[in-house]
């Protein structure tokens, strides 16, 4: 296709694109079905990338409650994106950008703006094609460079909010040679009570997507377990695709177990047959088995974390159970997360807390739970219990200390008490200033200079360490000689700004304010929770430590 003046078109970014969409219902695991396929393509050989299109009217995931759309997910360049991000990052091994994140609240704000300084030439402004040429510019401006560029929709198909999406695929379809694209369409194929495969669900959700013109080339059943031959037969014949095109996805223990589903369904075979990749892929033989290795390592040993939040939601801290998972993989441990609701710490979670191995205290916002990650903290550090603390839990970590060791009486942060006579947490000075809460914090990649000879350089095992952020608030600088007392030190800096702590008095008490989560990898797991879990590993049987512990 031509290049287009009017909306930017080249048609030399990217070379090959998979659509994936669903139906049913949400939460069935498009991210996950297109994250593994990727892996699968990545193992054969090729450049994968993704992008993720939410039909959300917000530009970006920032303002989220975890508790509606789990973790915002922190991208290196501060693009405040939907957690399938970072499965995306973590599956295929590469970091994305905020470009690879599309949402209908960014791609209407930028018409919008173009409509206001007169770039449209007088032209009435319409969702077809100024808001879905938007649309196929950004998916093909995420795809350069790449061989094969993954595009998970999200929602359900037959949401009003996903039409101008799904209109803009269907005009992608229309403009790209028919081995350039391919659409899978992931649907729910239940249980009845007497124990039959249903396929009416896929046979409707398929029809949905054919009213508004898409015609799936793949369809990937979601099911506990694998589909029978007779239900891939009746879904072939109903939805209008081969019996060779559909395929099983079935409940795994653990999602890093999905590309080896997949893969053993033929899924990854199929994609490269119908996208004519299959004679530039590597041999059976060459491709990589290193995710494979990884993912079914032996666990030699067992511990337990608690971890201590305010969202009773495992997707508000998906990030952090991985991370951990990643740590189990480099040292052969099991990890074994116990949520400790902070909210109820001393009322029902004590005896929990008090069996953990270890402690974790992740990052959030609001006042709702800092006492009791105040306390979890105060505990960890009496009891010699390893702990960990991320951004908030970093920042708690300094009002604990100031408060039961410096004396400092109703010491706290400023976001949670304003009026508090010691704020040891305070406003970042460029914050002051601020009026917009979406993507106005201290955001994405930044590096941090380690002190030499300290816990801090043992976990990176370097001088310096480069970790995302997300935060507004950071150590009061007005207390930093007065905080380093007693056992604790403030081990990396960036500038004036303290990143890392860490306590001499202490087996492992580590707390950073960055989100080490982000980064970590199957393959590449985060040095503070590798640390964390060999800490954990190391230290007493915590069934024998004081089970008479009191909060």
């Amino acid at each position: 296709m031509p290049t287009d003046p009017d909306t930017g078109y080249d048609p030399s970014l990217g070379r090959k694109f998979v659509f994936v969409t669903g139906g049913v219902m949400s939460g069935l695991g498009k991210g996950i079905t297109a994250a593994s396929t990727g892996r699968l393509l990545s193992n054969a050989g090729f450049d994968v990338t993704a992008v993720k299109v939410d039909p959300y009217l917000n530009v970006d995931a920032g303002t989220m409650n975890p508790y509606e759309h789990g973790e915002v997910y922190v991208l290196k360049d501060g693009g405040e994106v939907d957690l399938d991000l970072g499965n995306y990052e973590r599956f295929l091994g590469t970091d994305m950008t905020f470009d690879h994140n599309v949402t209908t609240g960014k791609t209407y704000q930028h018409v919008i703006e173009r409509e206001r300084a007169g770039d449209y030439l007088g032209k009435t402004v319409q969702i077809i094609p100024h808001v879905t040429d938007d649309i196929k510019r950004r998916i093909r401006e995420a795809a350069e460079g790449s061989d094969v560029c993954l595009i998970e929709i999200g929602g359900t198909v037959g949401d009003i909010e996903s039409m101008p999406f799904l209109e803009a695929l269907r005009q992608f379809a229309h403009e790209e040679d028919d081995e350039d694209i391919l659409f899978t369409h992931v649907t729910l194929v239940p249980y009845s009570k007497n124990g039959e495969q249903k396929t009416k669900p896929t046979q409707h959700s398929v029809k949905e997507l054919r009213s508004i013109g898409l015609q799936p080339d793949v369809l990937v059943g979601r099911c506990e377990d694998r589909l029978d031959p007779e239900t891939k037969e009746k879904i072939a014949l109903f939805c209008d695709v081969p019996t060779d095109a559909v395929f099983s996805n079935p409940d795994v223990e653990d999602i890093y177990h999905v590309p080896l589903m997949v893969e053993d369904e033929g899924l990854d075979e199929y994609v490269m047959e119908r996208l004519g990749l299959a004679e530039e892929a590597l041999p059976k033989a060459e491709r990589s088995t290193e995710w494979r290795e990884l993912v079914t390592r032996d666990r030699e040993d067992e511990i337990d974390v608690a971890l201590v939040g305010k969202y009773a939601l495992e997707d508000a801290y998906m990030s952090i159970h991985e991370a951990l998972k990643h740590a189990g993989i480099q040292t052969e441990t099991e990890v074994n997360v116990l949520w400790v609701d902070a909210d109820e710490t001393r009322e029902h979670h004590e005896k929990r807390l008090a069996t953990a191995d270890a402690v974790v205290v992740p990052g959030g916002f609001g006042s709702r739970g800092t006492d009791g990650k105040v306390e979890a903290i105060r505990y960890a550090r009496e009891n010699d219990v390893p702990f960990l603390g991320l951004c908030l839990g970093f920042q708690m970590a300094v009002v604990e200390h100031a408060r039961n060791v410096l004396g400092l009486e109703d010491a706290h942060s400023a976001e949670i008490d304003p009026e508090t006579p010691h704020p040891v947490i305070d406003l970042l000075p460029e914050q002051y200033e601020t009026e917009d809460m979406g993507g106005t914090m201290r955001l994405g990649a930044h590096e941090t200079d380690i002190e030499p000879d300290t816990l801090a350089a043992r976990v990176y095992g370097a001088d310096s360490c480069t970790e995302r952020h997300r935060h507004r608030y950071e150590v009061n600088p007005e207390y930093i000689d007065e905080l380093e007392a007693d056992g604790l030190s403030f081990s990396g800096r960036a500038d004036n700004r303290m990143e890392i702590l860490e306590r001499e008095d202490h087996p492992f008490f580590f707390g950073t304010q960055a989100h080490p989560e982000f980064r970590s990898r199957p393959d590449r797991a985060s040095p503070p929770f590798v640390a964390l879990v060999e800490a954990a590993l190391g230290s007493t049987d915590t069934t024998e430590r004081n089970a008479d512990v009191r909060l």
